[in-house]
């Protein structure tokens, strides 16, 4: 009986020890999946999340933004104002989309976020980029003074594609999504779903050829 006494005495400082060891790594595990200024998810795990929400889900809207005056804002009232304006950002896409139950939005980086929105009925997805472009570009607070940054916003809606699956889809849907951005922040910003099913430039490594990050060259089939 001492014996087992003795075993179970010194099993309980290493269970402990154990159990406070697992509670530190889901915490670690949890705070690398989002974003750490955002708070938002990280692309791979929205990206990930996405391709499931689309395979549920009926009606669902891709949704881009991409902030504008950023790095006038940074310029002028230092990084931490910029932080300030990313974190504001991240706050209004969640708030935008947390009427839409079963909604994602990560942080791709930088000043671009993305979400992808089930919708009841595609009629819904203008009220939801109007009130998702009123919410980003209405001032926040900094240092004394209200700062606000512009916004560019671009919309793709699963409903309109019939042929595409999965990841194939997700991915569709994205670059969709990013030309109606670019071609709404060339005209000064706001809010574009242009019901588009083809994509209208080549693409790099599955992004639109001639944005940051890619080479000007078409990659070798690509439309």
């Amino acid at each position: 009986m001492n014996a087992l006494l003795h075993t179970m005495a010194s099993a309980g400082p290493l269970a402990a020890a154990w159990g406070v060891h697992g509670l530190l790594l889901r915490r670690r595990l949890t705070a690398a999946r989002h974003d750490p200024l955002s708070g938002l998810w990280t692309r791979a795990v929205f990206e990930a999340r996405a391709v499931r929400v689309l395979a549920r889900r009926p009606h669902v809207a891709v949704v881009l933004a991409d902030l504008d005056g950023f790095k006038a804002l940074n310029d002028t009232h230092g990084h931490a104002a910029g932080d300030r304006a990313i974190r504001s950002t991240a706050a209004a896409l969640t708030d935008a989309v947390s009427r839409h139950p079963g909604a994602v939005c990560g942080r791709l980086g930088g000043d671009e976020f993305a979400a992808v929105v089930p919708l009841a009925s595609p009629m819904a997805l203008p009220w939801l980029l109007r009130g998702l472009h009123d919410e980003i570009t209405a001032p926040f607070r900094y240092g004394g003074h209200d700062l606000r940054v512009g916004v560019s916003i671009g919309a793709a809606l699963s409903t309109d594609l019939t042929n595409a699956p999965g990841a194939d889809r997700f991915g569709l849907l994205l670059r969709l999504a990013d030309e109606a951005m670019y071609a709404v922040k060339r005209s000064g910003g706001g809010w574009s779903y242009p019901a588009a099913t083809t994509p209208v430039t080549g693409s790099t490594a599955g992004r639109r050829t001639g944005r940051d990050g890619t080479h000007t060259t078409l990659r070798k089939g690509a439309s």
